[in-house]
């Protein structure tokens, strides 16, 4: 049997899935389509008045059976709805508004095009072209445009003819602006570039580091691939140099920028992201005390207008025509509308604490001491069960949902794990495991790090039922290399 939903359920589940951060762009999208809708505080119950028996109104006789229904609809939501909706108090937290204050700078191309004004060009349309180059600079510093698309891009865009060398040439030129590296076309080049800079301030001013950096030079120049795989015993072979001489060369590479231009930001196109906890955990005196943002609970009522044309009509109801019943019926759908959304929220907001208030004491030991080792194992079935929800809404409840703790903001979705079992029968969550696997591999010698045969003996001799390509999977879950990539001189 197809069950259906109702539009409060479909929009209930919408709301679900929206995070704090977003609610408050929901409501104002709201607030704008729906004009019975408002937002503020209900000072007092304007439905007071309307209630009860209407001695001037015309009796049931007289009235049309469309006028019967709107009757009947005036009085049941008159008595049912509560007229107001702020529902802020203990269980929300109190947030002042603060100000984000806009920084204004330059952006990265606009620090390009200072230098680029520094420049001796020849003639502007050699400045036109160098433009161009620039313009096709990512936000990384890197050019990643082919001469020929250059070229064709001046063709159409400023009706300029040029040649592959000269787009070359002003390359270069550009190759030479702070910060080091901008305009490489590849991370090899733009290691390149810096590392050649070092070297000519080294040779410039006699550094004793003028050797090292030659050395440096010759590897991500002729020997990159083996840097990159971190040959270590064969780059020192082909250099015939000690290990402390490699060990240094390597550590001026890995001191070079990758991303030129991370150290430079343009308001227009870089995307910050602030996390907006919806959810706040306090520890007061050994007891765990759940509240929810406050932006959770906007204060939203009926607007005032449209109870005022309820009024209207109620005591007009026995001379009203055809247009004004139609506006009637058109208030009392936006007014459903409203109302609707309304319960949504309050819906909305009694869900997510029932869901985290049981997360919250399923995995109380976490929430006390911050370990990560004392989380239990927890999948969705377990929260639905406690709560009674549906795993399909305690889902959309858990999605892109942040909780703020003693021990910092987390993701809800970070306290979900599956079992695992140990030698001992005991079960135990596989984040556990990670959290352990991922404390042995920090410890490791970087010289000899561990395999993934080793890890899987020494979790096993820790209790832990575990394979090999287990400790893999674990290993990629947590943005860990291979072995052979966590070496080290």
């Amino acid at each position: 049997m197809l069950q259906k939903l109702s539009p409060q359920q479909i929009q209930l589940m919408k709301l679900l899935q929206v995070p704090t951060a977003v609610l408050e762009q929901r409501i104002k999208e709201e607030l704008e389509a729906n004009p019975a809708l408002d937002e503020g505080e209900q000072h007092d119950d304007p439905y007071d008045t309307l209630s009860g028996d209407n001695d001037d109104a015309p009796g049931e006789d007289n009235q049309s059976e469309d006028t019967f229904e709107l009757d009947d609809y005036i009085n049941e939501y008159i008595e049912d709805d509560p007229g107001s909706y702020a529902l802020k108090g203990e269980s929300y937290a109190d947030e002042e508004e603060k100000t984000i204050p806009i920084a204004v700078e330059n952006s990265f191309h606009d620090y390009l095009d200072q230098q680029l004004g520094m420049l001796n060009l020849g003639d502007e349309t050699q400045e036109l072209i160098a433009r161009q180059i620039i313009g096709s600079i990512d936000e990384d510093g890197y050019l990643r445009r082919e001469p020929a698309a250059i070229i064709d891009d001046l063709i159409f865009s400023q009706n300029i003819f040029t040649t592959e060398e000269e787009v070359l040439r002003l390359l270069a030129e550009i190759q030479k602006f702070d910060p080091a590296g901008v305009g490489a076309r590849d991370l090899q080049e733009c290691l390149l570039i810096q590392m050649k800079q070092k070297l000519d301030a080294a040779v410039e001013s006699d550094s004793p580091d003028e050797d090292i950096y030659r050395y440096a030079v010759d590897v991500i120049a002729n020997h990159f691939e083996s840097f990159s795989k971190k040959h270590f015993d064969k780059l020192q072979k082909q250099f015939g140099i000690d290990e402390e001489d490699l060990k240094q060369t390597i550590h001026e590479i890995l001191k070079l920028n990758p991303k030129p231009a991370s150290g430079y930001t343009s308001s227009n196109n870089a995307t910050i992201q602030y996390v907006v906890p919806d959810f706040l955990i306090f520890n007061r005196d050994g007891e765990l005390e759940l509240t929810l943002n406050s932006r959770n609970a906007p204060d939203l009522r009926i607007n005032d207008q449209y109870v005022d044309m309820l009024k209207t009509f109620k005591s007009h109801q026995g001379s009203a025509g055809k247009k004004e019943k139609e506006a009637v019926m058109f208030i009392k759908q936006k007014i459903d509308s409203a109302k609707w959304f309304i319960d949504a929220i309050r819906q909305r907001q009694d869900t997510m604490y029932r869901t985290m208030y049981t997360i919250m004491q399923y995995q109380y030991d976490y929430f006390m001491t911050g370990d990560a080792k004392k989380l239990k194992p927890m999948i969705l079935k377990d929260i639905a069960d406690i709560t009674g929800l549906d795993i399909s809404t305690v889902s959309r409840v858990v999605s892109s949902k942040f909780v703020q703790t003693e021990f910092g903001t987390k993701r809800l979705k970070e306290f979900f794990s599956e079992s695992m079992q140990t030698q001992s029968g005991e079960e135990v969550s596989t984040l556990e495991v990670k959290k352990i696997l991922k404390d042995i591999i920090d410890a490791e010698d970087k010289r000899k790090p561990y395999s993934d045969e080793q890890l899987k003996d020494m979790l096993q001799e820790k209790g832990y039922n575990i394979a090999r390509r287990t400790v893999a999977k674990y290993r990629e879950q947590l943005n860990l290399p291979v072995a052979r990539l966590r070496k080290e001189l």
